[in-house]
């Protein structure tokens, strides 16, 4: 997305920052407000749309539970399967886990066994990147199931930790996304 472009302005309009969340001393950039903007949501959507067709991908992945919004929708309008991963313990059928650090602590993700067929592309979407935990934990995911992470999505970045770094590091793919703080 352009700097100052009128999505940007808007996006930035209705993004909540709640300090100390969930812990002290971490901002937390809150994308609920969003959620409540039908034509705002269409518009991202659309922007992703438009940044990322041109990626060959075979399927997008939305991270629990944020990265399932957008995720899912951004895979309706590219015409892909979307995937879900989720918090351990919450996919029904027989899965795989990875365990990562977040910035506030320790999490596992699971994704199905079946989820992906050796050798896919897919694109992995979460809404936000921090320190690349978690975005790095589906990732793994994806390699153990013997498919490839050809695009990370995000709609915000924060600049200011390493997320975008370590991703770039580990696999080798430049994360996408919309906006930076």
């Amino acid at each position: 997305m352009q700097k100052n472009s009128p999505l940007e302005v808007r996006f930035n309009q209705v993004i909540r920052n709640v300090p100390d969340f969930p812990k002290p001393g971490i901002l937390f950039k809150d994308i609920t407000p969003i959620l409540a903007d039908a034509s705002l949501m269409s518009a991202i959507v659309n922007q992703l749309e438009a940044e990322l067709a041109k990626e060959e991908i075979d399927a997008i992945i939305g991270i629990e539970s944020r990265g399932f919004i957008f995720g899912a929708l951004l895979a309706q309008k590219l015409h892909k399967p979307f995937i879900p991963v989720r918090k351990a313990g919450k996919l029904p059928f027989h899965t795989l886990s990875e365990s990562y650090s977040l910035e506030y602590g320790e999490a596992s993700l699971e994704i199905h066994t079946d989820a992906l067929q050796k050798g896919m592309k897919v694109l992995i979407h979460d809404d936000l990147l921090a320190t690349g935990g978690t975005a790095a934990a589906a990732g793994r995911l994806v390699k153990k199931l013997q498919a490839e992470v050809a695009v990370f999505s995000f709609l915000i970045n924060l600049s200011f930790l390493p997320g975008f770094h370590n991703l770039e590091q580990e696999f080798g793919v430049k994360p996408h996304y919309l906006i930076k703080y």
